[in-house]
């Protein structure tokens, strides 16, 4: 396909916004390793030192560190000191590398798991004790009252995520693999998000060079603006956390929640701000119509939930709620419901497109090859070469093999559960669904699921328990990650390397995760008032967690939490809705991907999207004018990557100084 003329190539892109993206990197024609000595140092540098700083902020303020840049930039700016400039394809996989091994690790769900089987919620519907052994040792045992990983009881567990750690990388890289050559290659969808990380990357790789490009210039404008934001949002919290028994807080984290001081305004609906500048600059770099659908869809919850609650729909919500409840108590009475209509009908809408674009793809090939007969049929199944790719076929043989290994696994754990239905979660249900999302990333950056399909499987099958909900049972979307292929494209990056990258993240992340985790919390209960993130969100979760569970608790009777707040006509209503503007919106040749956007931001809370809308509208309205779109997409890419460098680097300070105080106060002496 590599050799095939441009002209050749019929792109399926309706939208000129988003062929725009496609075109702000040009695909470059010739392809390096980037695996090499400087990824295997920046994974252990990362491990080492980054793992535990984003571990304790997880757990304080429900953020992280933009480890991956922090090590990008150190490393960039060793090599030129050292008079060598890194490759941009050194530095994407040093880039992917460094994000991998900076999020915790796996051992992060087994923390949760722990507060889970002993949680509140848990005995409130009677299952304290009675959740299996292979998901996490049972209440009173000495693993969960001393608090530690080394014990026999967690043995099971490990040995079970270790299994499907590695399977499901082979499973998700070889069907994104897939999916990227259809939705790239030949389809040449645009991935407008993809240029982030490719231009993130490519501008420290200019770092070394004597004369200095915009680029660079940019890059160090972001870190500045990061470092001194950064200070003032996070650094303070974690310093003054490490010195005091409570940490001095400048900018409410991780939101200021204003619900309780308007509910007389608006009863019934969670208020509040997030004071984040990286939000502010990422909707500058986001789709404009998809940011406006979210925003539509946040006016219409505060329009409608005082109507709701005068109308006596929102019976849950009582004044003096704060965000959380006030969110829960809606989303059991109205939005849940609602939000599964919209769901349902951006998923069937999802279908319709790719049924349409596939069959007008297929008879284009036929009409050319029968207007030229001389012509050889076009090969959509060839390997470009130089790019390190493989055969399709053993990229669905793998997946075959691997998933057959999964089904055989969840039928050990829940024996009871049907094994047709694991069967068509394998190999009908996760390729249709991922290559629905492939389209969608590849067109606007949102993903899409064919909502309650886990929940609505469960209940058709009859099973009767809670077991079910704990077993990994293969219900996935791989369709995402067909953007990093698209991504080490743009950068020249060999394929391979990011396979020889993932046969060192892996292991090294089970590692040092479970290290990091196992000292984290000896040295302290999770939750605690330690950690108010965790500490407030946690129980909340746990919540929402058992409501699903309820649906196999009572056989399907309708006296479940979770039937009590299925609502038919609310469901009927929103799919409804939602059809009909997508076709209006078709029809009058507006954006379709405010659609999109829309159904991220309905029922939800209004906080996190405030600053990405004003970003938005700045973005549009000022510097497009100014700069021109296509100029503006090359800067603000840039400028976010630096941005989220500055605020690793302060982050990293602070978590250390807590990590230091923790361990010295922990040491016997």
């Amino acid at each position: 396909m590599a050799d095939r003329p441009q002209d050749d190539r019929k792109k399926i892109v309706l939208d000129p916004e988003l062929e725009m993206y496609r075109s702000v990197l040009e695909t470059p024609t010739e392809f390096k390793n980037g695996f090499t000595w400087v990824a295997v140092a920046g994974a252990l540098f990362c491990g080492f030192l980054m793992m535990p700083g984003a571990i304790y902020l997880s757990l304080m303020t429900g953020g992280g560190i933009a480890a991956a840049w922090v090590t990008m930039i150190i490393f960039s700016e060793i090599s030129r000191r050292a008079m060598r400039t890194m490759s941009k394809q050194e530095l994407i996989i040093l880039l992917m590398v460094a994000g991998s091994m900076a999020g915790g690790g796996p051992f992060a769900g087994f923390i949760h798991r722990q507060f889970l089987v002993q949680s509140d919620a848990v005995r409130d519907v009677g299952l304290l004790g009675k959740l299996p052994t292979w998901f996490a040792p049972l209440p009173g045992s000495a693993a969960l009252t001393e608090r530690s990983l080394w014990h026999a009881d967690w043995l099971i567990p490990i040995l079970l995520v270790v299994f499907l750690t590695v399977v499901g990388s082979i499973k998700s890289y070889t069907l994104s693999y897939f999916f990227f050559r259809i939705t790239s290659d030949v389809e040449r969808l645009p991935f407008p998000f993809a240029a982030i990380g490719a231009q993130g990357s490519m501008a420290l790789a200019e770092s070394g060079e004597r004369k200095t490009t915009w680029k660079w210039r940019m890059f160090s404008l972001g870190a500045m603006l990061g470092l001194i934001f950064g200070a003032i949002q996070i650094g303070i919290p974690l310093i003054t956390g490490a010195l005091l028994t409570k940490p001095l807080q400048l900018i409410p984290i991780p939101w200021y929640d204003s619900t309780t001081l308007t509910e007389n305004l608006l009863p019934a609906t969670a208020t509040g701000l997030v004071i984040d500048l990286g939000l502010f600059i990422t909707g500058m770099v986001a789709p404009f119509w998809a940011v406006m659908g979210s925003a539509a869809a946040l006016v219409l919850t505060m329009i409608m939930n005082p109507l709701l609650y005068h109308w006596g729909v929102l019976t849950r919500w009582k004044p003096g709620m704060d965000t959380i409840a006030t969110t829960f108590s809606n989303s059991l009475d109205f939005w849940m419901s609602f939000g599964f209509g919209v769901a349902a009908a951006i998923a069937l809408i999802g279908f319709y497109q790719t049924g349409r674009d596939l069959v007008l793809k297929l008879r284009e090939l036929r009409k050319r090859t029968a207007q030229d007969a001389s012509r050889p049929r076009e090969n959509l199944w060839a390997t470009p070469p130089g790019r390190g790719d493989f055969s399709l076929w053993i990229a669905l043989a793998l997946y075959s093999i691997c998933g057959a290994l999964v089904i055989w696994v969840c039928h050990l754990t829940v024996p009871k559960f049907p094994v047709i239905f694991l069967i068509f979660f394998v190999f009908l249900y996760t390729p249709l669904i991922s290559y629905i999302n492939a389209r969608l990333v590849g067109i606007c950056g949102q993903q899409v699921d064919i909502p309650y399909l886990r929940e609505g499987a469960y209940i058709l099958s009859g099973y009767q328990g809670v077991e079910i909900w704990l077993a990994p049972i293969p219900i996935e979307n791989m369709g995402g990650a067909a953007q990093s292929f698209r991504t080490n494209e743009l950068t020249g990056t060999n394929f391979w390397s990011y396979v020889k990258a993932t046969c060192l993240i892996v292991p090294l992340s089970f590692v040092l995760s479970f290290l990091f985790w196992a000292f984290i919390w000896k040295s302290g209960a999770i939750p605690s008032d330690k950690y108010p993130f965790v500490q407030k969100m946690w129980e909340l979760g746990a919540k929402q967690t058992v409501v699903m569970w309820t649906a196999t608790l009572d056989n399907g009777g309708g006296q479940s939490l979770f039937f009590q707040s299925l609502h038919p006509s609310v469901i009927g209503g929103s799919f409804a809705f939602s059809l009909v503007t997508f076709i209006l919106l078709s029809i009058f040749n507006l954006p379709t991907m405010a659609i999109y956007g829309f159904v991220q931001g309905v029922g939800g809370m209004p906080h996190a999207f405030v600053p990405t809308v004003i970003g938005a509208l700045i973005g549009k309205f000022y510097f497009d004018k100014k700069l021109g779109r296509k100029r503006f997409l090359e800067i603000m890419p840039v400028l976010l990557a630096g941005y989220g460098t500055g605020v690793g680097l302060i982050a990293l300070l602070g978590v250390a100084a807590n990590l230091i105080v923790s361990a010295v106060s922990s040491a016997p002496f």
